[in-house]
């Protein structure tokens, strides 16, 4: 939703939103890191086991992900949540 210290949206309504939003604004570049960002979504994603909420990471880049190997690595370890 563009705040980093409270990103979350609400319903699909809010995640489109979000979306429209950023491709005004944001800027592609590298080097592309995704594993990261992977991980800092799972954290949160981890604190809310008991179904009451779900956790959406879209992923865009313009180019080659720079890290791949860790960021696939880092979606398989995070996909039960």
């Amino acid at each position: 939703n563009g705040d980093a210290a409270n990103p979350a949206c609400s319903g699909i309504e809010g995640v489109l939103e979000a979306y429209h939003r950023s491709l005004r604004s944001v800027q592609l570049y590298g080097p592309t890191n995704f594993a990261p960002v992977v991980n800092h979504v799972a954290r949160s994603a981890a604190a809310v086991l008991d179904g009451s909420q779900y956790f959406v990471l879209l992923i865009i880049t313009d180019g080659v992900i720079s890290d791949m190997a860790q960021t696939k690595e880092a979606i398989v370890n995070v996909s039960p949540l």
